[in-house]
């Protein structure tokens, strides 16, 4: 297959760049309004055209990088859908859907791939927002197919579920097919981050490696313009505390030498506190992967991206009903 190449909106810290880049895509242009997000993107991809600004004001005319593409994709923020905030959807000033489209229309891809929460794709609250994907689709003269992909279907070791649709000519879209799960379960939480757990001497890493025997819950929080770097609400610091680790923020190194589990103590000194890195471990990124700014930003771009493996998946399945 020749070289495909794709562009990515509202790429954050670049699970869903990256995961297409791994399925054979050339990130042609990757656009993000946050300032570490673009640091991030820079860093570890310096070959990428990174724009920064926000997506409703960027003039695509005044960007070659812009000027077509394969495949538009855009994960679009969550927060404006997520059942833990007011679900404005459009009406929220940190949705992109519009604009996302409206490049759409601009770029004119071969095929669009837009990834959000799967609420977006059955909610009643947000009919006017697919029926406007639906009205973009038909502009551009292509068909759409929806699906909910779990994370942990893809050796992520976390449960999370990502909701997709693809569209691209009734053609293309007869060789199109979502990928299938893995035949390998995915790793427990305790398997991702054994050594990570271990890597300052805490005797303890393989014992309660060995109690984690799951995939983690899913990753939330970090949303922007609320609280900082925790592990969501009071369900999910539920559901961490069951595998000892405490959910009320995030700590600035693993455990050491002289740590010990203890559940009589207050959360924050008797369980473990969870790093960023490990976070990223959670999320299917390599720990070669470098996050711009401080805690609270470096969590925000991690818990809100799509995990690179399930963007592979996809990516890969989108490439071949290219023929590329």
């Amino acid at each position: 297959m020749g070289e495909a190449t794709a562009i990515d909106l509202c790429a954050g810290v670049g699970g869903q760049a990256l995961g297409l880049e791994q399925a054979g895509f050339r990130i042609a242009a990757a656009v993000d309004v946050d300032v570490d997000s673009c640091a991030t993107l820079r860093a570890n991809r310096p070959e990428w055209q990174v724009i920064r600004g926000d997506l409703k004001e960027i003039e695509p005319v005044e960007y070659d990088c812009l000027d077509g593409a394969d495949l538009l994709s855009c994960g679009l923020p969550r927060s404006p859908y997520t059942i833990g905030g007011k679900q404005q959807g459009t009406a929220d000033p940190r949705d992109a859907l519009s604009a996302a489209l409206d490049m759409a229309a601009y770029v004119r891809p071969s095929a669009l791939l837009l990834e959000n929460i799967p609420g977006f794709l059955t909610s009643p609250r947000f009919a006017a927002m697919r029926e406007a994907v639906a009205e973009a689709v038909e502009d551009l003269g292509f068909v759409a197919t929806t699906a909910v992909l779990d994370a942990k279907d893809f050796g992520v070791s976390q449960r999370r579920e990502h909701g997709f649709l693809v569209a691209m000519s009734g053609e293309r879209m007869k060789r199109f097919s979502w990928p299938v799960p893995l035949a390998t379960p995915c790793p427990t939480l305790g398997e991702t981050l054994r050594a990570s757990m271990g890597a300052r001497g805490w005797p303890g890493a393989d014992e309660w490696a060995d109690h984690a025997d799951q995939p983690a819950p899913t990753i939330v929080g970090g949303a922007t313009g609320r609280g900082g770097a925790d592990l969501g609400g009071t369900r999910s610091k539920k559901a961490w505390r069951r595998w000892d680790v405490f959910g009320g923020s995030l700590g600035n190194e693993v455990p050491g030498p002289e740590f010990r589990i203890d559940r009589d103590l207050p959360d924050k000194d008797g369980l473990v506190s969870l790093t960023v890195p490990q976070v990223a471990l959670l999320q299917g990124f390599t720990a070669d992967w470098r996050i711009a700014g401080r805690k609270t930003s470096t969590y925000r771009q991690i818990s809100q991206t799509t995990p690179p493996p399930v963007a592979a998946a996809v990516g890969r399945e989108v490439r071949k009903a290219l023929g590329r």
